[in-house]
């Protein structure tokens, strides 16, 4: 029989309930009766195959393709909301080790699976809603050699062009409500076509995935814009993580990425109420945002400060309180370095091919040009320091520096604030708390003052 695994194993952190989510931090949004909505995954395995089923609300067309270094399979989607139950999400199971799902780019939602060892979709259908059940999208996942792994990378994926039938009533199949899983399907009644073969109604297309800009990372510092007296400062706030990539997951299951864009509006908010700062978020939804998009936003924006937010994890539980980073081409100790190694895969994580890019895309090298920013963004972080010791217990060492992508900015002062520990109990509850969050803010808010206050006077001189 098809089985169903619902226990968590150790190790799969990702695979923790999201019983509160964005609901928390008042950022879930209601769903949108246009579209569809996935509302279970199920994983089970049997013999050599793996499948995984997920229940929707109407019909839908998908798309998959592979991705190494670590081995995983995406799947495409239309854009859907998640309506899931409040439990776990399938543990490891078959060739299954773990997945993360999200909203990649508007119009676009993404599930990324995490795979134990090579393998490959051998089958993949939607079942039609036959009264009792759903309309369920299915894949069959079989082992296969490296070689074989490999050589898929790279093809046209695959794409529904219709549905597999309800299975007939009169053939004897395994009931799905007995097996928690679709019934095993007839082979000749799958369609299964490459996207580059069949047209699609237009309605039922994919957004296509858009050409992104060359690396920020390579383009020369922007010549400065002369200020125009009374203009508002631009600071750019970018929460950190987001759709398809969670981030890290808090002790009782809270999501980073809903953490950082709760703290984000708070920040904007506080900024603007100044009236001296016009603040521009990265992101102000649930969906994920390239690491090299979001540096581009800010140069977009002619940010004058970038601050990017985020909340760790580490594996002593006692741990706690906000630290400040810089950019640097040397980490200061090797906590900052695995902080850095960490957000640095962001990309990874969401399912983008970085096969192709440039070392200055997947490897952070350190331009000279950069030197006045980076100091400039050291006098900002100084600033910051003294203001958060007056609002909570900060981190031994608060200024710490490491090699983080999104710093990357040649023109930008930038700084990563990690507002604590979700690891550690007293952190995260904090931070699920909008007071602590607006009393962070508001340190934020005094430094900026202080910093942009020092740069009015410098220039006046």
């Amino acid at each position: 029989m098809w089985g169903i695994s619902r226990k968590i194993r150790g190790g799969l952190v990702i695979l923790l309930c999201v019983l509160l989510g964005g609901w928390v931090f008042g950022l879930s949004q209601p769903a949108q009766a246009s579209v569809s909505a996935v509302t279970d995954i199920r994983v089970g395995a049997q013999g050599g195959a793996t499948r995984i089923v997920f229940d929707l609300t109407r019909k839908i067309t998908f798309a998959t393709f592979s991705l190494s270094k670590p081995d995983r399979i995406v799947i495409d989607l239309p854009e859907v909301s998640w309506q899931l139950p409040t439990q776990p999400l399938p543990a490891a199971s078959g060739v299954f080790r773990q997945m993360r799902y999200g909203l990649f780019q508007p119009g676009n939602s993404r599930v990324v699976l995490d795979i134990q060892k090579p393998a490959a979709i051998s089958l993949a259908y939607i079942l039609e809603a036959d009264g009792k059940q759903p309309y369920r999208l299915v894949l069959e996942l079989v082992p296969v050699s490296r070689t074989a792994f490999l050589q898929g990378i790279g093809k046209p994926s695959p794409r529904v062009a219709s549905s597999r039938p309800t299975p007939n009533k009169s053939r004897p199949a395994r009931s799905a409500a007995n097996s928690g899983l679709a019934p095993p399907p007839a082979p000749a009644l799958v369609t299964v076509v490459a996207s580059t073969t069949k047209t699609l109604p237009a309605s039922a297309k994919l957004q296509p995935v858009r050409q992104l800009p060359a690396s920020p990372f390579k383009l020369p510092p922007r010549k400065p814009s002369p200020r125009r007296p009374g203009k508002k400062h631009v600071i750019v706030i970018d929460a950190g993580h987001g759709g398809v990539d969670p981030g890290t997951i808090s002790i009782s299951g809270i999501y980073e990425k809903h953490v950082t864009l709760a703290m984000a509006r708070e920040l904007k908010k506080q900024l603007e109420a100044t009236g001296r700062f016009k603040a521009v978020l990265t992101r102000d939804r649930d969906i994920f945002i390239r690491l090299r998009d979001r540096v581009q936003k800010s140069r977009d924006a002619k940010a004058e400060l970038f601050i990017s937010i985020h909340a760790d994890t580490v594996k002593n539980s006692k741990i706690k309180g906000p630290a400040v980073y810089t950019l640097s081409e040397k980490a200061s100790d090797k906590e900052a370095h695995e902080l850095a190694e960490k957000e640095n895969k962001a990309d990874l994580i969401a399912g983008v091919d970085l096969t192709h890019e440039s070392l200055e895309v997947t490897n952070i090298l350190i331009d000279l040009a950069q030197r006045e920013s980076m100091n400039q963004s050291a006098r900002f972080a100084k600033n910051l320091i003294t203001q958060l010791k007056r609002k909570t217990q900060v981190l031994r060492n608060t200024h710490r520096f490491a090699g983080f992508a999104v710093l990357k900015a040649p023109d930008v002062p930038s700084v990563l604030l990690e507002l604590g520990f979700l690891s550690n109990p007293s952190d995260e509850k904090a931070l699920r708390s909008s007071k602590y969050r607006a009393r962070l803010a508001s340190a934020v808010v005094k430094a900026a003052k202080g910093y942009f206050a020092r740069i009015e006077e410098a220039n006046r001189k």
